[in-house]
């Protein structure tokens, strides 16, 4: 009998923010990234993210590109130390429908595995503690020492999670007809494409815009939005996607 699973991203989907921004933040705290670095690169991009001028990919993109060459020549002990750290500190600010789902699922029986674009020390960090099966994040390379050595095998781009998945699917004889999907950028999009049940939680107008546009994919997709203490149902026929 083949399995059911349950496909979460994590940052924006599960967790309420980037879990990248918690690691750099611990990272400019503890001095190892230099607090200009926040300040004059990071900053401004959250700042345009903020007043909706800019896009929030943008700001998670340009953390990860100064993280990658901070943790040069670290020993992967450091960064695994804080990246449980993060996840003892933050691990549970997420969102009331992602985790109610991951209960459902679990009491059915389906494979849980999470697919992020954060890195892989917080992924599995983030995996242990919400119970998932298996995950899957950006693999910034150790070499035979322990030390990184600058070099990222990205997770966070729709065709690498669409490898990650074709991998998980032979492994686990995943039936993707009857599988769900959870994401909340075009990054997840592969995700949304090769399941039966494809969810955008809190998703980008460009997310959103590009699974319209497929009406196969219009036909099967939900589209689920959390605002404080209330979770909205919205309907991919009523969704007006003209410019405001």
């Amino acid at each position: 009998m083949k399995t059911t699973a349950a496909f979460f991203d994590i940052d924006g989907t599960l967790y309420r923010e980037g879990l990248i921004s918690e690691i750099f933040k611990k990272l400019v705290k503890a001095e190892i990234i230099d607090n200009e670095k926040w300040y004059n690169e990071v900053r401004p991009e959250y700042q345009k993210y903020d007043k909706r001028q800019g896009n929030y990919d943008n700001y998670l993109l340009k953390m990860a590109e100064i993280y990658t060459q901070a943790i040069k020549g670290l020993h992967r002990s450091q960064v695994e130390f804080i990246a449980r750290l993060v996840i003892n500190q933050k691990g549970d600010r997420v969102y009331t429908y992602t985790r109610d789902r991951i209960k459902w699922h679990r009491e059915n029986g389906h494979k849980l595995i999470t697919i992020s674009g954060s890195p892989i020390e917080l992924v599995r960090e983030m995996a242990l503690k919400h119970g998932f099966d298996d995950f899957r994040g950006a693999l910034y390379e150790i070499d035979d020492n322990g030390i990184y050595s600058g070099t990222i095998i990205p997770m966070w781009d729709s065709e690498s999670k669409k490898q990650a998945m074709k991998e998980l699917v032979e492994k686990y004889d995943i039936d993707l007809s009857g599988s769900y999907s959870y994401g909340d950028t075009t990054g997840d999009y592969a995700m949304f494409e090769a399941v039966g049940h494809p969810v955008c939680v809190n998703p980008t107008r460009e997310l959103v815009t590009k699974a319209l546009e497929n009406p196969a994919l219009k036909s099967r997709i939900s589209i689920v939005v959390e605002r404080k203490d209330m979770t909205y149902y919205l309907d991919p026929e009523c969704i007006d996607l003209g410019k405001s």
